[in-house]
């Protein structure tokens, strides 16, 4: 089962969010990539959400752009953890995205990360600190990713 759900808005999101795959990998989590939409299929996210920790899903990961509902939708059908990445485009190249991600009304938490590449790989290794508490071999994998940062 992953331990991980990566959700995109959009099939075109795919290439942005490609890095915080290429780190769950290198670090040994197990993920699943959803295409859902907030606004095109809100039934399926809710589904989806509702479903998640029973299908051993223990942190969720969402990009979204423009509006960027997603991660909140997420949030506010979950308890587990929800990491809202901001996906860059538009007039605004991603401001608004970030700026939705960030403002969720206090009871609907979500980790927000930064516009840009560092987004989708930051959500992997905030997602791999938060299941470094329960599973040792995460935490061991996300010490070493770290020592190496260091050379």
């Amino acid at each position: 089962m992953a331990q991980v759900g990566i959700v995109m808005g959009s099939k075109s999101d795919s290439a942005f969010v490609q890095s915080a795959l290429d780190t769950l990998d290198q670090l040994g989590i197990s993920y699943e990539v959803s295409i859902l939409s907030a606004h095109r299929t809100p039934d399926k996210v809710r589904t989806f959400a509702l479903a998640a920790e029973e299908n051993g899903i223990e942190v969720l990961i969402a990009a979204a752009g423009g509006a960027a509902h997603l991660p909140g939708v997420l949030a506010s059908w979950t308890h587990i953890p929800v990491i809202g990445i901001p996906v860059p485009g538009g007039e605004l190249k991603g401001l608004d995205a970030l700026l939705s991600i960030a403002q969720m009304p206090g009871g609907v938490p979500v980790a927000t990360m930064g516009v840009g590449k560092g987004g989708p790989k930051n959500a992997a290794l905030f997602a791999a600190q938060i299941l470094s508490l329960k599973y040792d071999v995460v935490k061991k994998s996300f010490v070493n990713y770290k020592k190496d940062l260091a050379r």
